[in-house]
């Protein structure tokens, strides 16, 4: 019942025995044809208890749960802030699924991809601070979030201090007062940056160091799970580019 469990559990081999998913699972195109039973506060409870499923992976924030609990399923909850709680994900999911290897083996492979894309983050733009933008705003990936966490070994500073948390919610005026050397996020929401008020006096939206991503690469970035190396992979992609434009 969250996207990233679904990717995690597909990848540590699921297979035919996942009967249903959210509402906004769509990775892989295996699953485009099975039950998507609502979100983390509107999950079709009478759909999925009609699927007898034998186990049902759920977000720690998601309240429909207790009433599935209370019709006798079996529920797990897992939090997925950080990369120790993805870690700590895929080896259980791994061990639920009967696949007890399959957990270490996934979180080695993102470790060697987040490596290799951190070898590809040009030096002129390694201890740049970075604001990365969840949806249109207000909140922010902090530094101890997972994207944070990412942002932090590819080389990049946090405008958003751990104090403030995972996903902070930050005022307008914070991100124009941090001067962000970078600012990332979803591509729809980049084009009207020079618009929000005092926006334009930021150096990174009038020289472009923007890296905007549509929509499919985005949710891959904002999902915890087992394609965080690849998401690594675009963020180093997109810092590529600006350090080649820097250096023309």
């Amino acid at each position: 019942m969250l996207p990233s469990l679904t990717e995690t559990a597909w990848v540590l081999g699921v297979d035919s025995r996942l009967v249903g998913v959210d509402r906004y699972s769509n990775w892989p195109a295996e699953i485009v044809k099975l039950p998507h039973l609502g979100g983390l506060d509107d999950a079709q409870i009478e759909a999925i208890a009609a699927l007898k499923p034998d186990l049902i992976l759920a977000s720690t924030s998601s309240r429909a749960m207790e009433r599935l609990e209370a019709l006798g399923f079996t529920v797990v909850r897992l939090k997925s802030e950080s990369h120790a709680d993805v870690r700590r994900t895929l080896d259980l999911v791994a061990r639920l699924l009967g696949n007890p290897d399959e957990g270490a083996r996934v979180w080695a492979r993102l470790a060697r991809e987040i490596d290799a894309a951190a070898g590809r983050v040009p030096a002129s733009l390694r201890g740049r601070r970075v604001y990365f933008e969840i949806g249109g705003g207000p909140y922010a990936a902090g530094t101890t979030s997972f994207i944070g966490e990412t942002l932090a070994r590819l080389g990049l500073a946090n405008i958003a201090p751990p104090d403030l948390g995972p996903f902070p919610k930050l005022n307008p005026e914070y991100v124009v007062r941090a001067k962000p050397d970078l600012i990332m996020g979803v591509q729809r929401e980049q084009s009207a940056l020079m618009a929000r008020p005092g926006w334009n006096a930021l150096a990174a939206v009038r020289e472009r160091r923007l890296c905007g991503f549509e929509t499919p690469q985005y949710e891959m970035l904002i999902r915890p799970g087992p394609r965080m190396g690849e998401a690594a992979g675009l963020l180093a992609d997109c810092l590529a580019r600006l350090g080649t434009t820097a250096t023309q």
